[in-house]
């Protein structure tokens, strides 16, 4: 995968924060799904990253609004990561 290589950190302008965004994302066991916190500004959001990536690995991707990436990632701290290290 794409993760384990580094080739996603390669990618320009986003890679390194997808990179870590993504080895640091989260399984819900309940619902099945993944879950990342990722900065955005483009419109639609996350378009560049499905474009290259996202859309290869992950299906219906969904994203709520938060105020903060630390609001995010404290919302799913208590689920289990998602890759294994």
């Amino acid at each position: 995968m794409e993760l384990d290589s580094g080739e996603i950190s390669k990618l320009r302008p986003f890679g390194q924060t997808l990179h870590h965004d993504l080895e640091n994302s989260r399984f819900d066991n309940i619902t099945g799904n993944a879950m990342w916190v990722k900065e955005d500004y483009c419109s639609p959001p996350l378009a560049m990253e499905r474009e290259s990536v996202l859309d290869r690995y992950f299906d219906d991707l969904t994203v709520d609004r938060i105020r903060s990436e630390d609001e995010g990632w404290n919302k799913i701290q208590d689920k289990p990561l998602l890759w294994s290290r």
